[in-house]
């Protein structure tokens, strides 16, 4: 008789137990809601910008819009210069930094949001560009996201190829309407000789090899 009753207390035990477990358990699994507080939207990564970088054609930016999945969205800058968002259509965002965008997006967007929460970051930089000329690894456009030196780009691009003529390098760059010249030996400057001439490159620059 009490080996039973010891069974049948027993098992009423367990039994408790597993019901605590099955009504606590949803409690934990779901965050109760505060009244008029909304969870923040997920943030992008920002992308780390050079110093006194502007948008530009082909940049990939995401506009976050706080509290509105369905505006929150990637945004290629076209060859004019606009991006196209929802609501909004198209934006002017070329020349200006992501800051002043931010304020334009924030403003124009007052019409269709009350007071509007935005963030631009940039994801991808594609309109600061160099261009490489010649004998070396990889010719063609490069871009531009970090300060860069001419040797760094030249190890950048594959470096020189075999039959280079590593004396007469050329950076040409346009300013004010005007073209200017600066000349790269290569040798010297891995020798540790004139070193002013491994300048840093800005976007627009060309160096030809030879």
């Amino acid at each position: 008789m009490t080996a039973r009753f010891h069974s049948k207390n027993i098992a009423d035990v367990a039994l408790g137990v597993v019901v605590v477990i099955a009504l606590v358990a949803p409690l934990h699994a779901q965050t109760p809601a505060v009244p008029g507080k909304v969870p923040p939207a997920p943030a992008a990564s920002p992308l780390p910008v050079p110093p006194g970088y502007v948008i530009g054609p082909d940049d990939v930016l995401t506009v976050v819009y706080w509290r509105d999945k369905e505006m929150t969205t990637d945004a290629v800058v076209r060859p004019d210069g606009k991006i196209s968002l929802p609501l909004l259509n198209e934006v002017q965002a070329a020349g200006l930094t992501p800051s002043e965008l931010r304020e334009r997006l924030t403003d124009e967007s007052k019409r269709f949001i009350e007071d509007p929460n935005v963030t631009v970051v940039v994801k991808q930089i594609n309109s600061r560009k160099v261009f490489v000329l010649g004998e070396v690894g990889r010719p063609g456009p490069h871009p531009l996201t970090a300060p860069t030196t001419v040797l760094q780009l030249l190890a950048a691009v594959g470096g020189l190829k075999e039959y280079a003529d590593s004396k007469k390098i050329v950076v040409i760059r346009e300013e004010n309407g005007h073209q200017k010249t600066f000349r790269f030996n290569y040798k010297d400057v891995i020798t540790g000789k004139n070193l002013s001439q491994n300048i840093e490159l800005i976007p627009g620059d060309t160096i030809i090899v030879p």
